[in-house]
């Protein structure tokens, strides 16, 4: 609208930046001097190869347009040419001339009638509102369409209207845009609210200009006026979409990112912050994609997405990986992701949400695990329970044969080659008692009142017992007890076999010597016995059965393999739990763990 309002006059109308090249020429400065775009103003009007005197006068400088007179020698014309600056809020961005030609206006005053109707008709047909008003605040003229938007039926009665009072819904604002217009003379994108005629609120975009007399005084504005009120609801309304899905994507407990296909990050919410460690801000500050997983696995997670045969095309179901976390530890996840194509179709970014599989799959550790303890309970049981019965019958006729072995004896001459035979079945014969006697403690542990027992007085006493034993075999004993060990409602003597138990283990995990270490503390109301050596260790695939009743890895004549099913059994009917840890060549370690007070659970022989 305004080239097509500078394109109308008959005056010569030009417009140069600060450089003084000329941007822009209407038709009838063009007709008087030719094309001049592109080129410097005053070498272009004047020939001159140094800035026109006019350009360098202090009103120019200060904001002010300048009058004067110049003869072109070209022509022989007289033009009547005032410049004026162009200005922003941060400074002059420009100059615009404009040439007269005094004869021809003088000489023809129809021209400018024609001139002035045409701006007229321009003036009412433009849909946006124009309007030119006084600094007292009342406006002298204004086009329909500004009557139209602001719900005036007549151009007499909005001209009557007090601007800051029945106009503005901010007073203040008024008073900012005067401010402006008197430091700048002029205002761009001046956003505002007016009241309409009936007190409804309406956004506005101004543009607007001061209008100066002949010393430069500001005596009123015109300017544009734009309806930008559905503007600003479609834009409010895309604002709370968005801020809606971004509080949505914050608030999932699942990890969220979206990348382009460059690989950076564009979105990141704050459970990725949480399951990779890096902080949203980082990962917005120009964090690569491959930070989250290698270059080799995003190349294969774009392959799947691409295919058909993992959700179709453009997505990804599931995919469980590694990913790398910011301290270079890694997490467990579960990846499904798609791609974000635009309305043509073309791939713009990726969308990835990861699940993080860490409680999952302690859970399920944790599950197996206690599936695995439920398996080995019943396994004792039935273990029991058949034990107890086969034991019972082999009892009497064993004991007969030790017996009747036991007798014979003095029959069998010392010089005789048959003793060493007869004390070997002996022997024998009370192997295979206590072996049953093992075999029914499984079922039933060997049955005493359980009374408060000094467990440092327990321990002590039982590494004071083995402490020949052990040296012998180059074993060096220590022990850590906390002070003040509570005391706690057990068995003794079934404390004393599983403990013994453990150390016989540790010794004949020893076989070059070593260090078997004992200590107790007490937290939480549980207190913990750790049974420690330097021995050969356990192998991993080992670990989950050494609680299994027969299950052994010494040779034939050390064990069978019930000594710490027997120990599981003790401690597991005491309300405890017994566990170990072992890496092969680095010895083992069997923790015992049993409540502070079990007299609940306490039974009476």
């Amino acid at each position: 609208h305004l080239q097509a309002i500078l394109e109308s006059l008959v005056d010569g109308v030009y417009i140069a930046n600060v450089d003084r090249r000329i941007d822009f020429m209407n038709k009838a400065l063009i007709s008087e001097f030719g094309d001049g775009r592109g080129q410097i103003c005053y070498r272009f009007f004047e020939g001159r190869e140094t800035p026109c005197p006019t350009c360098h006068r202090l009103d120019i400088i200060a904001g002010k347009a300048v009058r004067t007179r110049r003869h072109h020698e070209a022509s022989g014309k007289i033009y009547d040419v005032v410049v004026c600056p162009l200005r922003r809020p941060d400074g002059m961005t420009g100059l615009m001339g404009v040439y007269r030609d005094v004869p021809a206006w003088e000489e023809d005053k129809s021209r400018a009638r024609t001139s002035e109707e045409q701006y007229r008709t321009l003036f009412e047909s433009v849909q946006q509102g124009i309007y030119i008003s006084t600094v007292e605040g009342k406006f002298d003229d204004c086009n329909p369409a500004l009557l139209n938007m602001l719900g005036y039926d007549s151009k007499e009665e909005f001209l009557q209207i007090d601007i800051t009072r029945d106009l503005y819904l901010r007073p203040s604002d008024r008073d900012r845009f005067q401010e402006i217009m008197a430091h700048d003379g002029g205002v761009h994108d001046f956003e505002v609210e007016f009241k309409r005629k009936d007190g409804t609120p309406v956004i506005v975009m101004l543009a607007a200009l001061a209008r100066r007399d002949k010393e430069g005084e500001v005596i009123g504005y015109e300017g544009l006026m734009v309806d930008i009120t559905e503007l600003k609801k479609i834009e409010q309304q895309l604002r709370e979409k968005s801020e809606f899905l971004n509080n949505m994507i914050q608030a999932s407990m699942d990890a969220i990112i979206v990348a382009d296909m460059k690989g950076n990050i564009l979105v990141y919410n704050k459970a990725a912050e949480r399951i990779l460690g890096y902080t949203v801000g980082e990962a917005l500050g120009g964090m690569h994609i491959t930070n989250v997983y290698p270059a080799k696995m995003a190349y294969e997670v774009m392959r799947m997405m691409r295919g058909p045969e993992y959700g179709g095309p453009g997505k990804l179901d599931s995919l469980s990986r590694e990913y790398q976390r910011k301290d270079g530890t890694t997490v467990a996840c579960n990846l499904s992701a798609a791609l974000i194509h635009d309305d043509e179709g073309r791939e713009m970014a990726t969308v990835g949400v990861l699940v993080d599989l860490t409680e999952r799959l302690g859970m399920e550790k944790r599950l197996r695990d206690a599936q695995e303890k439920l398996l080995r309970s019943e396994k004792l049981a039935a273990m029991g329970r058949l034990t107890s019965q086969v034991a019972h019958e082999i009892n009497n006729p064993l004991y007969g044969i030790i017996n009747t072995l036991e007798l014979l004896r003095p029959c069998v001459p010392e010089e005789s080659r048959r003793k060493r035979i007869h004390e070997m079945a002996i022997s024998e014969g009370h192997r295979l008692a206590d072996l049953i006697r093992k075999m029914l403690s499984l079922s039933k542990p060997a049955e005493e009142n359980r009374r408060e027992t000094d467990m440092a007085e327990l321990l002590g006493d039982l590494l004071l017992f083995v402490e020949k034993q052990m040296k012998e075999r180059g074993i060096e004993i220590a022990s850590n007890f906390v002070e003040d060990l509570p005391r706690l409602t057990v068995s003794p003597s079934q404390m004393r076999q599983v403990f013994l138990n453990l150390l016989q283990n540790a010794r004949d995990a020893m076989s070059s010597g070593g260090t078997v270490t004992v200590s107790a503390e007490a937290d939480d109301g549980v207190m913990c016995v750790d049974v420690n050596d330097t021995g050969q260790g356990i192998r991993e695939d080992h670990l989950d059965k050494v609680f299994e009743a027969f299950f052994t890895t010494k040779d034939k004549v050390k064990g069978v393999g019930l000594g710490l099913s027997l120990c599981y059994s003790i401690i597991k009917d005491h309300g405890g739990d017994i566990t170990v840890k072992s890496e092969p060549g680095k010895g083992s370690t069997f923790t015992v763990m049993l409540p502070v007070d079990t007299s609940t659970q306490s039974k009476e022989s």
